[in-house]
């Protein structure tokens, strides 16, 4: 029988609310469901929220009581920030984040190396927020149970999971016993230790790090800006790197890399802890100032993934289907993306718009999405933990290179986590006018953001379905492209059109957006009416045209919903 706690887990700064576990006897009813989410995390509960936006139900299940223990995931991006404004809970994010754009590197006292993460004003989101992940997800779980198409069940851990024809039996412990549920689809979102995935029996391929990090959050105060600062081979660890972060509520982050040959453990004891942050106060001029510990634990750097996503009824995302160095902030942002695609892929499965074969692509784009991710942070994590004599070589003339010479120091980079760009998707138009464009977002890239006014960005109104951008300033649409708009809606594809460059209401456009000093059409690379983009419900770029006409765009869509018939 499972036992959650019912203690509040302790924090200095955060009041944890332990819910009430959903019991089986007081639901006796337990019909097959649609789709379940096993998590309760970012990733499950940004899968839930997409799903529902398309009309879609979920049960979601989850073995604690409260939301995670410590800050956790404390780094936000801006594509993230645009993903989660999709979900309804951006503005809560940015009320209480802290946003930054600079990073620092430091060797021997001296400033080597200072990033800056680009920003313009064509930009809702700042390109880095940082709030801890309590809140986040308390956020994401006040959307979550105000949605009539979410019902979430707390104190419900996920024991096994036999796959059948058609459907998944998830068999679930709770604190009056077991019970058995069945679901169409399953997705697992239950993280990095899944009984899921390693019930299926399901390897990773990739790699591990033998290098351990701690993680302390302590309540301070410091003079010092929302920046991150980066520390290689300070004297009180030396051949190691420590990171420091700002976080709301007077708390802050400080990870640093453990000697070769000490356990987690050791490392954990209230005196090492304590010795060790103290020295790092030293180190940066703030020796003696009061401090108190508020959660540690410990990380090992990891690049693995699935090759697959998809098994039978199974969808995984997450650290569930891969598991990634937190360096340059990849692993919540990477889960949302994850989270986004699997759920409109999905949801336009169980509505019957595509078949199976959508899920298919949905695994291929997050697979190379993660691939791509391990090779970049392969780089980072050999900088920051060099796991061979040779590396370690290789990384200390840097360091002593970048003391004198300026050449070196853009290997400091920690290659920020970014939107995954879909290039070569299978559903990518193969007969409109990519390769024709010399600027503006590309096969497969998230849209361009515009400021439109004050507080007002074009992706304030795009997303939940595909979105056609059409330039022109005529007073209407071409009747032949209305009615292959009108005709796409009648097989139930949601499709908006969106007009840029009129001053006056567009005909058979859903929205327009006047253009008058062209600046929108410039960073589209359009110059003449009649262009247009086709985004996909992740709002990723997947057919553009000089020129659209009917039968484009019909045949744009066909790829896009039917990518292996295409």
């Amino acid at each position: 029988m499972h036992t959650p706690t019912t203690e509040p887990r302790p924090s200095l700064y955060y009041p944890y609310e332990v819910f009430k576990p959903w019991l089986p006897s007081q639901h006796p009813a337990q019909a097959r469901q649609k789709v379940v989410i096993a998590g309760s995390g970012p990733s499950a509960m940004v899968a839930a929220l997409e799903l529902a936006r398309h009309g879609i139900a979920s049960v979601m299940v989850t073995s604690e009581l409260q939301f995670s223990q410590g800050s956790r995931a404390i780094v936000f991006t801006r594509r993230s920030l645009e993903i989660l404004q999709q979900v309804g809970v951006a503005d809560r994010m940015t009320e209480g984040g802290l946003p930054w754009r600079f990073g620092n590197s430091y060797f021997r006292g001296q400033r080597v190396f200072r990033m800056e993460a680009p920003h313009d004003p064509d930009d809702r989101f700042f390109p880095m927020l940082n709030v801890q992940q309590q809140y986040m997800e308390e956020y994401l779980h006040d959307a979550c149970r105000t949605n009539p198409l979410i019902e979430v069940r707390w104190g419900n851990k996920v024991e096994s999971v036999t796959q059948r024809d058609g459907y998944a039996e998830v068999r679930l412990d709770t604190p009056e016993g077991e019970y058995t549920l069945e679901t169409e689809w399953l997705i697992d979102a239950t993280g990095g230790r899944s009984v899921i995935r390693t019930g299926l029996g399901l390897p990773m391929e990739g790699a591990s790090y033998e290098g351990f990090f701690v993680i302390a959050d302590i309540k301070i105060d410091l003079p010092l800006p929302t920046e991150r600062l980066a520390f290689f081979d300070p004297e009180w660890n030396p051949g190691n790197t420590v990171l420091m972060h700002r976080e709301p509520n007077g708390i802050w982050r400080v990870d640093y890399q453990l000697p070769a040959g000490e356990t987690p453990e050791e490392a954990l004891r209230p005196e090492s802890l304590k010795e060790r942050i103290d020295a790092q106060l030293a180190m940066i001029g703030h020796a003696g100032t009061p401090w108190e510990m508020d959660w540690s634990s410990v990380y090992s750097a990891r690049t693995l993934t699935l090759p697959d996503y998809v098994h039978g009824s199974v969808v995984f995302v997450g650290d569930a289907a891969h598991l990634l160095p937190i360096f340059g902030v990849r692993g919540a942002n990477t889960a949302f993306q994850d989270a986004q695609s699997a759920a409109w892929h999905l949801a336009f499965v169980v509505k019957g718009l595509a078949g199976r074969e959508l899920l298919a692509n949905f695994s291929a784009e997050r697979v190379g999405a993660a691939r791509e991710i391990i090779e970049e942070a392969g780089k980072s994590t050999r900088f920051m933990t060099p796991p061979t004599r040779g590396f370690g070589l290789l990384r200390d003339a840097v360091l002593s290179l970048s003391l004198t010479q300026e050449f070196v120091t853009p290997l400091y980079h920690w290659r920020t986590s970014r939107p995954h760009e879909y290039t070569h998707s299978r559903l990518n138009s193969q007969g409109d006018d990519n390769a024709l464009f010399t600027e503006g977002p590309a096969h497969g890239a998230p849209p361009q953001n515009i400021r439109l006014g004050a507080n007002n960005f074009l992706l304030d109104h795009l997303g939940g379905g595909f979105d056609l951008i059409y330039f022109t300033d005529a007073p209407a649409l071409p009747d032949s492209l209305r009615e292959e708009v009108l005709a796409a809606r009648a097989r139930g594809v949601p499709l908006r059109v969106t007009a840029v460059g009129a001053s006056h209401a567009v005909a058979g456009a859903d929205q327009t957006f006047a253009d008058a000093d062209g600046h929108f059409r410039r960073r589209y690379g359009v110059r003449a009416n009649g262009a247009a983009y086709l985004l996909r419900p992740d709002q990723h770029v997947c057919a553009r045209w000089l020129t659209l006409d009917a039968n484009r765009l019909k045949s744009a869509l066909a790829t896009a919903l039917a990518p292996l018939a295409a």
